[in-house]
C-alpha cells in the first residue's frame, strides 16, 4: 500500500455476498473448478465463512483456497477451514517486528504469527507463506524463511517484486532475481530438491533434505509465465482483469444476473488478453499497451 494510503471503496461499490456466490456459480458452468479469495484483505469481511460455505454447496468447484495477511487469521481458521476452505496463502515478507511494521504501514507481527499457528492447528491441505523479496528490506532474511521450513510443514514461496503501481527506476533498485535463493542455499551448504505440490500454480517448489516443509519460487519477471497462465480475476468491485498488470478491465457486475450477457463479457476479456505484460520488459517493441493498472496490489489481492 502507498505510504500516503488509499481511500476505501464505499459499501455499495463492493459485491455483495449472493452476487459473488452468484458468480462463481455462472463460473462453475463456464468449466471452473478452483477459486481463490483474496483482496485487498478477505478477512475484514464478516460474511466470509459463510461466503466460502456457500461456494463449497457448488458441485463443480472442487478446491477453495483464500490469499490473507494472517492478522485476523487467529480468530477465524477454525471457522474457515470448518466453512470448507481447502488451502491458505499467508502474506509475510519479513520476521523482524520493526521491518514488518515499515513494510506493512503499521502492522504487528505477532497477530501473523499466530494466525499461522493457529491455521497449523487447523490442517489445511496446504498452507503457503508468500513472500516477495525487496533488495534492503529483507532479502538478509532468506535464510531464515528457508530454515522455517525446517520445522514447519508450510511452502514459503519467494516471489519476484513486481513494479506496480511505482516507477521503474525505483523498482530496479529493490529488484531481487530469485537465484539468490539458491545461491543462499549453496553457502549454507543445503542440499534440496525438486517437489511437487498439489494445485496447478505457478512456483517452482524445493524441499531441503530432511525438512518438513518446503519452499518455492514465483519469477513473473525474470521467467514470465503469461503463456501457461489460466486464471481470471474479478475485483471487488465487480471487474473482469484477464491480466494482473494491464489497465484492461470489464465491468461484469450488471451481468451477473444474466448468464448468456456474462459469458460474453468474460469471453471479451480473455479474447482481449495480451500475450504478456510489460513488467521489466527489454523490448519496447513488445509492449501491447502503454497503460498498466491503476490498481495498486493491495486493491488487487495476491
Amino acid at each position: 500500500m502507498p505510504a500516503a494510503g488509499l481511500d476505501f471503496f464505499s459499501q455499495d461499490k463492493i459485491m455483495s455476498q449472493d452476487e459473488i456466490v452468484q458468480l462463481v456459480q455462472n463460473f462453475a458452468r463456464l468449466g471452473v473448478t478452483k477459486v481463490r479469495l483474496t483482496g485487498g484483505e478477505p478477512l475484514l469481511r464478516r460474511d466470509l465463512a459463510t461466503i466460502i460455505y456457500r461456494i463449497r454447496q457448488i458441485p463443480e468447484i472442487t478446491d477453495i483456497s483464500a490469499t490473507t495477511n494472517g492478522t485476523a487469521l487467529k480468530y477465524q481458521a477454525k471457522d474457515l477451514k470448518e466453512a470448507g476452505l481447502d488451502r491458505l496463502n499467508i502474506s509475510l515478507d519479513t520476521f523482524d517486528p520493526e521491518v514488518y511494521k515499515k513494510m506493512t504501514r503499521g502492522g504487528n507481527i505477532k497477530h501473523v504469527l499466530q494466525g499461522i499457528a493457529a491455521a497449523e492447528r487447523e490442517n489445511f491441505k496446504i498452507i503457503k507463506i508468500n513472500t516477495v523479496v525487496v533488495r534492503g528490506e529483507n532479502d538478509q532474511e532468506i535464510m531464515d524463511f528457508i530454515n522455517y521450513t525446517k520445522d514447519h510443514k508450510i511452502n514459503v514461496r519467494f516471489i519476484e517484486y513486481m513494479p506496480i503501481g511505482q516507477e521503474i527506476s525505483d523498482w530496479q533498485q529493490e529488484y531481487v532475481p530469485l537465484t539468490h535463493i539458491f545461491d543462499e542455499c549453496h553457502r549454507a551448504g543445503l542440499k534440496y530438491s525438486p517437489l511437487t505440490l498439489p494445485g496447478n500454480g505457478p512456483a517452482d517448489n524445493y524441499q531441503i533434505a530432511g525438512y518438513q516443509g518446503s519452499f518455492g519460487l514465483i519469477h513473473p519477471i525474470s521467467e514470465r509465465f503469461c503463456k501457461s497462465c489460466d486464471r481470471i480475476r474479478i475485483t471487488a468491485d465487480g471487474y473482469v482483469k484477464a491480466c494482473l498488470y494491464w489497465n484492461e478491465e470489464l465491468n461484469i457486475r450488471p451481468m451477473i444476473n444474466d448468464f448468456t450477457a456474462f459469458k460474453h463479457v468474460v469471453q471479451t476479456a480473455l479474447d482481449n488478453k495480451p500475450l504478456n505484460h510489460q513488467m521489466a520488459m527489454k523490448n519496447p517493441q513488445q509492449i501491447i499497451s502503454p497503460a498498466p493498472t491503476w490498481r495498486h496490489m493491495s486493491q488487487i489481492g495476491g
